[in-house]
C-alpha cells in the first residue's frame, strides 16, 4: 500500500510504511504548503528540475536527513556541490531501482535552471514505482504527443499533472495529457500558488475523459493507494 500526500504546488510525499520519498519539496516559500522543511523526514528526494519552486528546500532537507537526491545529471551534481553528500545522477529516458522502488526520468517540455542562474540540464517528468503503485509526476511541461507512449508503456495508477497555465499546460491541455496517458486517477498540481497560475481545478476534473477519476487534493490531503 502507498500513501500519497500532496504538500502544495508540485510537492508530494510518498510513504509505503518503510520508505519516504519527497518530490519537488518547495515548502518554506510556498504560501500554501501544508508542511515545513523540518517536518520532512524522507531519505530520498526526487526532483523534476531546478527551478526554485521545485528544487525548493531540497538542500536543507537532504542535509538534515542525510537523504539521497535523485535528479538529472547536472541537477544532482549541483546539489552535491551545495553540500549534499548522497546524490544519484540520471538522465532522460533512464531508469534505476532504489531501495524504495524504481524511478524513470521522462521528457518534459520546459526549462531548468537554479535560483542562482545555473543551468542544470533538461527538465523531466518522473515515473515512480513504489509499493505496488505506479505514479507519473509530469513535472512542469507543455503538452506533447509522446505522452501517449508513456501511457502505452506504463500502467499509470496516478498522474500528477500541471494545470495552472502560464508556465505549464493549462486546464484544456492538462486534460488532453490525461487522455493520452490514461491513468486510473488524475490529480492537478502546479496551480493557485501564485496569482498568475490561478485556475478552477473543478474545470480540469469536468474535462477529463470518461472512466478516469479526477481527484482535487488540498495541501495536506492524502490518497491511500
Amino acid at each position: 500500500m502507498l500513501n500519497l500526500t500532496y504538500l502544495g504546488h508540485s510537492a508530494v510525499l510518498l510513504k509505503d510504511g518503510t520508505h519516504e520519498v519527497a518530490i519537488d519539496p518547495f515548502l518554506k516559500d510556498n504560501p500554501l504548503a501544508s508542511a515545513k522543511p523540518e517536518d520532512i523526514k524522507a531519505k530520498f528526494i526526487v526532483l523534476t528540475h531546478g527551478h526554485g519552486d521545485h528544487l525548493g528546500d531540497t538542500i536543507e532537507i537532504a542535509k538534515r536527513n542525510d537523504a539521497m537526491v535523485i535528479a538529472t545529471f547536472e541537477l544532482a551534481g549541483y546539489c552535491g556541490n551545495q553540500g549534499v553528500k548522497n546524490i544519484h545522477q540520471m538522465n532522460t529516458g533512464g531508469s534505476y531501482t532504489f531501495p524504495f522502488g524504481k524511478v524513470k526520468l521522462t521528457v518534459a517540455l520546459h526549462s531548468s535552471s537554479t535560483p542562482d542562474g545555473q543551468y542544470v540540464g533538461d527538465p523531466n517528468g518522473l515515473i515512480i514505482e513504489m509499493g505496488g503503485i505506479t505514479i507519473y509526476h509530469a513535472g512542469d511541461t507543455a503538452l506533447f504527443s509522446d505522452m501517449k507512449l508513456i501511457g502505452e508503456m506504463h500502467a499509470i495508477d496516478v498522474m500528477l499533472v500541471p494545470a495552472g497555465d502560464n508556465f505549464t499546460m493549462g486546464v484544456d491541455e492538462a486534460a488532453k495529457a490525461v487522455e493520452f496517458v490514461k491513468p486510473k486517477i488524475a490529480v492537478p498540481v502546479h496551480y493557485n500558488t501564485f496569482p498568475v497560475i490561478k485556475i478552477d481545478p473543478e474545470e480540469f476534473v469536468k474535462k477529463l475523459p470518461s472512466g478516469i477519476e479526477g481527484k482535487i487534493l488540498k495541501p495536506g490531503d492524502s490518497l491511500s493507494l
